[in-house]
């Protein structure tokens, strides 16, 4: 069903893992478009830490295709993409987080996915405050070595 890629340890997850997103089960040639854009250049990032290869490829789909890093992060969980914080760029979590801080019922809510990304979040040991620390997490200087 999912694909689970093991990653190196991190200081901000104490399991740390990345489930890959599927392909849209529509035929919605935008979605599948960011899917394939995605999926191709997660292979040939040049890192060895997963979070780095996401983040990268999410980036790299965004800029192929005009779209922010915001929506093409927001397509991908929809998808099924499941990782640490470090690998959502800064406008995602910004958007992710506020809209966690809502109820499900309320314009600007959570989508399923989302909520399945907080739990994912919760289950790998990321922060649970970082919401309200409005801090993101950076690549630290060691994570080119």
């Amino acid at each position: 069903m999912t694909q689970i890629v093991p990653t190196h340890t991190s200081r901000h997850a104490t399991e740390d893992q990345t489930i890959l997103p599927l392909p849209p089960q529509k035929e919605q040639e935008a979605e599948l478009e960011i899917y394939a854009r995605f999926m191709r250049h997660l292979r040939h990032v040049p890192n060895s830490r997963t979070e780095i290869k996401v983040l990268s490829a999410i980036q790299f789909t965004a800029d192929m295709l005009d779209y922010s890093d915001a929506h093409i992060a927001k397509a991908l969980v929809e998808m099924g993409l499941r990782a640490p914080r470090m690998a959502f760029p800064a406008d995602y979590l910004k958007f992710a987080d506020r809209a966690l801080m809502r109820n499900g019922w309320d314009i600007g809510g959570p989508s399923a996915a989302m909520f399945d990304l907080k739990s994912f979040w919760d289950r790998i040991g990321e922060d649970r405050f970082a919401a309200f620390k409005g801090d993101f997490p950076l690549v630290a200087e060691d994570a080119y070595v």
